[in-house]
């Protein structure tokens, strides 16, 4: 699918318990460092009302919500971008992912050890984020030794690039995250060619403890910080959220009007993670299936047959589109269609968030 949310943290945040939670997965949660060595790829589903109600009024045989994958790290420390911690290891796995999901511990819990002592989230994501760019700051060196090595050849392009690398690490030496720094076009298409860490959309996920679901002290710091980057945060007690994964839906729901959730914090958090992804959803509906489909903002209709299959992509031929708006006021496909509300449109079209398609085909 290729739309990652990394989940980053110090050790003994609560990462790997939110992720299961998040994924019905089964990552590893132990009571010291590293335990996750290798990262966990888990599938969140969105809890779309959308595609319940479209289930509602055709009454298909499957259903299938639309998904954002999370990918599980191991806790960073100090000195990380050095090695420390097989920091390394695990920083070239976030790389891979598109926004970081930053948990911060903010329950206390003395039968869990904190790897800094005490419970401070202020300096917990100056630790992490300290690490990510400093993480950069090696990698962007790297490189501008090597365009310095080439500009000796006095080629144009690599005195360019190594002028654009200096920009950067100037940037980076300032401690400053490269996400909160206006860059032009040619530092963007650098800093996203090196996978630039800092440069990452981030959430701010703070872990509270089950009597804490609406936040505390602790979780109105990481809120500042969020607020103070324009980024996303949402509150999260990973034991409650762990206990409501394990429960079918009539248990769930009974349990969440018992401790008055209206919404489960990883509900918002897939949902927080798939907006900043800038992902939207369309559904396909018939009598065997009713399903989100998962594709970027500003996808056309042929590329998105192709996240079906690409022998629909292959010979699209066009597709039939109904708002979700009028197939539900309206009452169904059939009723749409009698109403001249079924439009006809080509490969060329920009899908929009909600869209109800059937694609014709011919292979």
């Amino acid at each position: 699918m290729g739309f990652k949310c990394g989940i980053v943290g110090l050790p003994n945040v609560g990462k790997s318990t939110i992720f299961n939670a998040l994924s019905k997965g089964s990552a590893a949660s132990s009571n010291f460092p590293f335990c996750t060595i290798d990262p966990n790829v888990g599938i969140a589903y969105i809890n779309d009302k959308r595609l319940y109600k479209l289930a509602e009024m055709v009454n298909p045989k499957k259903i299938t919500p639309a998904v954002v994958e999370f990918v599980d790290i191991a806790g960073l420390v100090k000195d990380a971008h050095s090695g420390a911690g097989l920091g390394n290891k695990f920083l070239s796995h976030i790389r891979d992912v598109e926004v970081i999901v930053h948990i911060v511990r903010c329950f206390s819990d003395e039968n869990i050890i904190h790897t800094e002592g005490d419970i401070n989230p202020k300096r917990d994501i100056d630790i992490v984020e300290t690490e990510l760019m400093l993480a950069d700051l090696q990698t962007v060196e790297n490189a501008l030794g090597r365009a310095q090595k080439m500009s000796k050849s006095n080629e144009k392009q690599y005195k360019v690039r190594a002028e654009i690398l200096e920009s950067i690490k100037s940037f980076l030496e300032t401690g400053k995250q490269l996400k909160n720094i206006d860059l032009d076009k040619q530092q963007q298409e650098i800093v996203k060619e090196l996978r630039l860490l800092s440069a990452k959309p981030v959430i701010y996920a703070a872990n509270v403890s089950d009597d804490s679901i609406n936040g505390n002290e602790y979780s109105k710091s990481v809120q500042e910080i969020a607020e103070s980057q324009r980024s996303p945060f949402v509150i999260i007690s990973g034991k409650t959220e762990e206990e409501l994964s394990q429960l079918n839906d009539q248990d769930r729901s009974e349990f969440m009007s018992m401790m008055g959730i209206k919404e489960s914090g990883l509900d918002k958090l897939a949902k927080i993670g798939y907006d900043t992804l800038g992902l939207i959803t369309f559904f396909t509906a018939g009598p065997k299936e009713v399903r989100g489909w998962t594709i970027k903002r500003g996808t056309t209709a042929k590329d998105a047959a192709g996240t079906i299959h690409t022998d629909i992509q292959r010979g699209f031929i066009r597709a039939e589109v109904i708002d979700y708006e009028d197939y539900v006021r309206l009452g169904g496909e059939k009723e749409a269609k009698e109403k001249g509300l079924m439009r006809l449109e080509g490969k060329d079209y920009i899908m929009k968030d909600g869209d109800v398609v059937y694609f014709r085909f011919n292979v």
